[in-house]
């Protein structure tokens, strides 16, 4: 009876036994389950496609990334081999061992195409790890991580088209780092600069020169470190001397990019240089045979400019004759007066003389501070003798607080003159024309307006478009160049020549823009 009472509560010690054994060993699994569940969780949450194959390929386990890769639900790739989506031609990379596939102690990369759900294909870049029996060698399955990699072999495609792009182009193209080291020049810059392909070690000092060097270093690095890049015209060292180039200068920045590094592009514009210089020769030469034609105009002028000194020193000489033949004994001091007045009206006749000579003479325009009144007194004294057989006034009124101008006398003169001839025959026979206006203001803190007015027919609208237009001329046996090589010589100076809108008083009015020296700083501080 003891014996038999003693079974249950042996039963159930060792149903206490076991129970306790039970939780032990949940309270030891929990870490590993908790870490398997962990990892899981790992697996199907991150953006890169997890999965696990056969021997033969067959998917046996594809994560969740697979429906945002591909198209495919996880469950639909159970079964498949990976290899039926592979594209053809990286298959038979695989398959083949082609050197693209990296090996690395049982680990596998590989950048190929795996076809999506739609039928496209996706680039991805693939690390496997096979598994074996550590006993007999045998492939147990592989593991593989994969994930898109379209957008940066899409990035690198696009940088190697544009590294050939830069590489090919007839531009200098150089790299620099922030101790003026050339660690880049393209093919044209090598060529230019003699540089080898490989290992030569330039700076910035072998490729500029010295006016150049010294303005990229105090001007264009400054510039492009606070704005990020430049633009400009420097010189380039050439073979054969400086070589003239549109340099276009900019900060490298974004990911990776180092500080200080910049891109130099340089434009060869020694073509362009050489054009506009035999452009401005042309210009040049036909300004002069410009002024020459005009001095034809002027002949009359000239003549009466030439005259008057001629006639006067004429005058006291035969005064003087006249009192020595009166009086051959009379000193020398009775003839001081005559010969002073000779003197003055040679100085004058010599003034004339270079003043016309200065007026035709073929030469450069060289822009420089003048007094514009000087500028329109010479003009108006030119057309001064015209303006009276005529019968036409010539007024000019000149505030005499206006700055100085940047031009080239002689240039501006011809523009004036032009001006004024115009002007003067718009007004002839042209009933109640009186008169021809010259008015200057300070139209800008650096500009100067001078105008040119007349009380003719005006210009009629459909030629006001094309007065400045070569060859186009309102008089019959005009050349229809003066306004031509007028406007050319304004925008050669840096200013600007317009025709106003008409304001309804009749007459045609001319402005020409010029630009005026600065003001002194003290002036500038303290109007």
């Amino acid at each position: 009876m003891t014996g038999q009472g003693d079974r249950p509560e042996g039963l159930a010690a060792r149903c206490a036994e076991l129970e306790a054994e039970n939780r032990r060993l949940r309270d030891q699994l929990q870490p590993l389950q908790d870490e398997r569940d962990h990892y899981q969780w790992l697996a199907e949450s991150t953006t890169d496609l997890i999965s696990r194959h056969a021997r033969d390929g067959t998917f046996l386990y594809a994560s969740r990334a697979a429906r945002d890769l591909l198209g495919y639900e996880p469950e639909e790739l159970i079964g498949v081999s990976a290899y039926d989506l592979f594209h053809p031609a990286d298959l038979a990379d695989l398959l083949n061992k082609s050197p693209r596939i990296y090996y690395h102690k049982g680990f596998y990369q590989q950048t190929y195409r795996f076809r999506a759900k739609d039928g496209r294909y996706v680039w991805f870049e693939t690390t496997s790890r096979t598994r074996r029996d550590p006993a007999t060698g045998e492939l147990i399955d592989i593991l593989s991580v994969s994930r898109d990699v379209g957008r940066r072999l899409r990035a690198e495609a696009n940088r190697e088209r544009l590294a050939r792009v830069v590489e090919s182009t007839t531009d200098h193209v150089l790299f620099m780092d922030e101790h003026e080291r050339l660690f880049y020049a393209n093919e044209a810059a090598r060529r230019l600069l003699r540089l080898p392909r490989e290992g030569g070690e330039a700076r910035l000092a072998d490729a500029y020169g010295e006016e150049s060097l010294a303005e990229l270093r105090d001007i264009v690095l400054p510039a492009v470190a606070r704005y990020g890049s430049w633009s400009g015209e420097l010189a380039m060292r050439g073979p054969d001397g400086p070589v003239p180039v549109l340099s276009v200068v900019m900060a490298h920045r974004g990911l990776g990019s180092e500080p200080g590094h910049v891109s130099l592009l340089n434009r060869d514009i020694g073509l362009r240089k050489a054009a506009e210089t035999q452009a401005r020769r042309h210009q040049e030469q036909i300004a002069h045979a410009n002024r020459l034609a005009t001095t034809g105009e002027l002949a009359s002028n000239i003549a009466h400019e030439l005259n008057q000194p001629l006639g006067a020193i004429a005058n006291y000489a035969n005064g003087a004759l006249l009192k020595l033949d009166a009086d051959p004994d009379l000193p020398a001091e009775a003839l001081r007066l005559p010969l002073s007045r000779i003197s003055d009206q040679v100085a004058r006749l010599a003034e004339r003389l270079r003043h016309i000579r200065a007026f035709v003479r073929k030469g450069q325009t060289r822009p420089r501070p003048a007094v514009l009144l000087e500028v329109v007194d010479a003009a108006c004294r030119l057309c001064e003798w015209q303006f009276q057989q005529a019968g036409i006034a010539l007024e000019h009124h000149l505030p005499e607080t206006l700055p100085r101008v940047i031009v080239d006398p002689v240039a501006l003169e011809q523009v004036l003159v032009n001006l004024l001839l115009n002007a003067l025959e718009a007004s002839r026979d042209h009933p109640g024309a009186e008169r021809v206006s010259l008015r200057a203001r300070q139209s800008g803190r650096r500009e100067v307006t001078l105008t040119v007015s007349d009380q003719g027919p005006g210009v009629p609208a459909d030629e006001a478009e094309r007065i400045f237009a070569p060859f186009h001329s309102g008089r019959p046996e005009g050349l229809g160049m003066g306004l031509a090589i007028s406007h050319s010589l304004m925008e050669a100076m840096g200013g600007d020549l317009r025709l106003l809108p008409a304001d309804g008083s009749g007459g045609a009015t001319f402005a020409a823009t010029l630009l005026a020296e600065p003001a002194p700083l003290a002036a500038a501080r303290h109007p």
